[in-house]
């Protein structure tokens, strides 16, 4: 007799192809399952699986994260960004740095090549580096999103989550367990 175990909850895989029907996004796809076919190369599998990912798991990436990557870094890096590269208007210089995304914002790419930088799409950058030697995968945070916020059980002991509130006044969860005048509080 084998082990009866729990297959409820169990993801099966990756997505294979993007839900899509961008002619540009699904030609990238075609793209980098070849590359990941015929090179040895992590990186390429990488970017496949990203490509066929969900917007919410292609967080947008700012340029102060971008210039933080690649601070230290030789300029002949290429970051690699599978998603967005949005501007940022609280980074005051821009360094020069070649960038890939799939997307950038009108004011980034205007940022970026005004410093001298370089913009590339993913099939210049499959050209140029075929087996993404010399670059820097990077990739935004997840967790920012407001709705990850309330994940979780708002009220109890050091639980950090945000409580769905219709406003922030004085008379919306505000009393007992929110202050000490008022019972207790957590």
């Amino acid at each position: 007799m084998g082990v009866d175990l729990e297959h409820k909850h169990k993801k099966r895989n990756n997505r294979n192809e993007p839900r899509s029907q961008d002619a540009y996004a699904r030609m990238l796809v075609k793209l980098y399952r070849f590359l990941s076919r015929r090179t040895d190369s992590a990186f390429n599998d990488t970017v496949l699986r990203r490509l066929c990912m969900s917007k919410t798991n292609r967080p947008v990436v700012s340029l102060s994260k971008l210039t933080r990557n690649l601070k230290n870094k030789d300029d002949s890096k290429i970051a690699v960004v599978v998603g967005t590269v949005t501007n940022d208007s609280r980074l005051l210089d821009v360094p020069k740095m070649s960038v890939c995304a799939v997307r950038f914002t009108e004011s980034a790419r205007a940022r970026i090549t005004k410093a001298g930088g370089e913009v590339l799409t993913f099939d210049q950058l499959a050209v140029r580096r075929p087996t993404g030697s010399n670059t820097v995968l990077i990739r935004g945070a997840r967790d920012s999103r407001e709705a990850i916020k309330h994940r979780g059980a708002p009220g109890v002991p050091s639980s950090h989550t945000k409580p769905l509130v219709r406003s922030k006044g004085r008379k919306f969860e505000r009393a007992r367990g929110r202050r000490a005048s008022r019972g207790y509080k957590i």
